[in-house]
């Protein structure tokens, strides 16, 4: 389910973002998405406030989210919706790589699924598959600035496949929810201080549609699917819950065509 609702990800920020601008419309769609999601943490009687000891973890990882939503974003309006759902959902790729890593060099305090052959044969194909997609050339009326676009939707990936094994092991000791609650308090108001300074609020005329595509980016993607899947990162590995992704680009290139 997570991954069909995901499949409209990256169609709904290329709607977004042609009446807001990238920032301003990660910063609405945070704005929702935490409103929504603590509605929904109080209902369940799920404190917020950051327990002893958690603060430093919520920070990091609240700029590691940051960063990776704003390059998405960015990316987003460089190259075109194909495109970029398939690079983005590579992120297993980094997700498996950083778990292995973590895992090994941590002696253990990192728990994630080790790497098989049978997987790094999949992962060496999955890598190949998404060189040759940076590097290609989609249809220049969705695509103003393809190679861009998809270099920065490969960091994005990057930073997305560490920060679910970042994610993955802070919430062996942070409830999900408040993770979740916290990564997107601590994005707003460095969206909204880049956003002002960069960027107007609104390109041209506000459409509907675009107000929709944010809405669904905050309550769908920012509220429901993050609760969801911070959920079961405490039960399963980041690495074999990744896998999951290679779903998503079949919805969403269905979606952006």
């Amino acid at each position: 389910m997570v991954s069909v609702l995901w499949g409209g990800n990256i169609v709904s920020i290329r709607v977004g973002v042609e009446s807001v601008p990238p920032l301003w419309s990660a910063f609405w769609r945070m704005l929702l998405g935490v409103v929504f999601v603590m509605g929904w943490a109080i209902r369940r009687g799920v404190p917020m406030r950051p327990a002893a000891g958690e603060a430093a973890g919520l920070l990091i990882l609240g700029l590691l989210f940051t960063v990776q939503i704003a390059l998405l974003n960015v990316a987003t309006t460089l190259t075109s919706p194909a495109f970029g759902v398939v690079i983005l959902n590579s992120y297993a790729i980094f997700a498996n790589l950083s778990g292995h890593l973590a895992a090994h060099y941590t002696h253990g305090a990192v728990k994630e699924t080790p790497l098989s052959g049978i997987r790094v044969v999949g992962l060496g194909l999955a890598v190949a598959g998404v060189v040759w997609l940076a590097f290609g050339k989609p249809d220049q009326a969705l695509a103003p600035h393809p190679l861009w676009g998809n270099l920065l939707m490969v960091t994005s990936s990057l930073l997305l496949g560490v920060r679910q094994v970042y994610t993955r092991w802070l919430v062996q000791k942070v409830h999900p929810v408040r993770s979740v609650v916290w990564q997107m308090l601590l994005s707003i108001p460095l969206f909204l201080l880049f956003a002002a300074a960069t960027e107007p609020p609104v390109k041209g005329e506000l459409k509907i549609g675009a107000m929709v595509a944010i809405a669904y980016q905050g309550v769908v993607v920012a509220g429901i699917c993050f609760i969801v899947w911070a959920e079961l990162l405490k039960r399963h590995s980041a690495g074999t819950l990744s896998m999951f992704a290679f779903l998503v680009p079949v919805c969403g290139i269905f979606l952006s065509t």
